[in-house]
């Protein structure tokens, strides 16, 4: 078995919601199929407008919403791989990035084997389009992107912790 920095990497967006937990099992399943390790990124935007810029004084602390973050989309990891046993082996990285979320994406992606993210998929043609985030990542991605719709069952196949591609 390699050393765990030089197995395949799988990247996956979370942001807490319903789609996002739909790619982030899907993208644990792919992690699994793969003999691959996840990094899970949430990304979130500060606030354009602070007191910092008028009095030196920032409105939010930096350093705080990463641990916050970092804390939900951990507890999100947790949950799916809780409710998943076959995925309690693959390793998962948990990073919060402020950022829009598809630059902090497309940045984390460089060298990743693979990036998912989720597709609301909001029904009739408003589920055609991809959003600014899965947009800009199927635009602008250094590797493959898998967009996982909501209505996805995100388990192809049956995983099996490093089983070969």
């Amino acid at each position: 078995m390699p050393e765990e920095n030089e197995r395949p990497l799988v990247v996956v967006g979370v942001d807490g919601s319903d789609h996002a937990t739909v790619a982030l099992r899907r993208a644990l399943h792919e992690a699994a199929r793969r003999g691959a390790r996840v990094l899970a990124v949430a990304a979130w935007e500060r606030p354009p407008v602070t007191l910092e810029a008028y009095y030196g004084m920032p409105l939010d602390d930096a350093v705080t919403d990463a641990r916050v973050h970092e804390q939900r989309t951990r507890a999100v990891v947790d949950a799916v791989r809780a409710s998943e046993p076959a995925l309690a082996d693959v390793p998962v990285e948990v990073e919060a990035v402020a950022g829009h979320a598809g630059a902090a994406l497309v940045e984390r992606a460089r060298g990743a084997d693979l990036l998912v993210v989720g597709h609301r998929g909001r029904g009739g043609l408003a589920s055609v389009a991809l959003g600014s985030v899965g947009l800009s990542c199927v635009l602008h991605a250094p590797c493959p992107v898998l967009v996982v719709p909501m209505t996805s069952t995100a388990t192809p196949e049956p995983a099996t912790a490093g089983a070969a591609r």
